[in-house]
């Protein structure tokens, strides 16, 4: 417990220093929630590069707006709310644009002589969910995403995508259908 209160207290220590204008204390910021960020803003944007102008976009929003954060949740959370607001933002501008990305790179697992365990078992299980989960339709592949991966409530997510919560519920209910039949093999 110790561990963790002493760990809050420096990012409540480093934060304090950021919003003075610390850039040593923001850099360490950045470098302890960057990669988090930035798995969130991909998994919504779907393209490594956007998700990386989301992330640097939201830290930039965050270190702007830290005299707003009170502390009423995790400073991690805070940040993620911003990143996951960015996405989205970002996502319906590419949409509105018809913006078309470029095919996917789906990564070959390859075959060898090493002994499978369940943790790699598992580890093929995740990969092909995620793989699945980029064929969905875009509203689909979302909301999923911010409710499985991202752990946000229905209510939440019916804000975040601006739908009424029944609407959310409906959604995301026609999601994982529409996951479980692109994972259930066809004979």
């Amino acid at each position: 417990m110790y561990f963790l209160s002493h760990k809050k207290e420096h990012i409540d220590a480093l934060l304090q220093l950021s919003l003075v204008g610390n850039q040593s204390a923001q850099l360490e910021v950045y470098n302890r929630y960057y990669k988090a960020m930035f798995n969130t803003a991909l998994r919504i944007v779907k393209d490594s590069a956007e998700a990386e102008d989301v992330m640097q976009e939201s830290f930039l929003n965050a270190f702007t707006k830290l005299a707003s954060f009170k502390g009423e949740v995790t400073f991690g959370s805070w940040l993620k709310r911003i990143v996951v607001n960015n996405s989205i933002y970002h996502y319906r501008k590419k949409q509105r644009a018809n913006e078309v990305g470029l095919d996917e790179v789906l990564y070959k697992v390859e075959d060898n002589d090493e002994v499978v365990t369940d943790h790699d078992v598992s580890e093929l299980k995740a990969q092909k969910v995620m793989e699945a989960m980029k064929l969905l339709k875009d509203n689909y592949r979302v909301s999923l995403t911010l409710h499985l991966i991202e752990g946000y409530d229905y209510e939440e997510i019916s804000q975040i995508m601006n739908i009424s919560y029944a609407n959310c519920r409906t959604l995301i209910s026609r999601a994982k259908e529409s996951l479980r039949n692109k994972l259930t093999p066809v004979y």
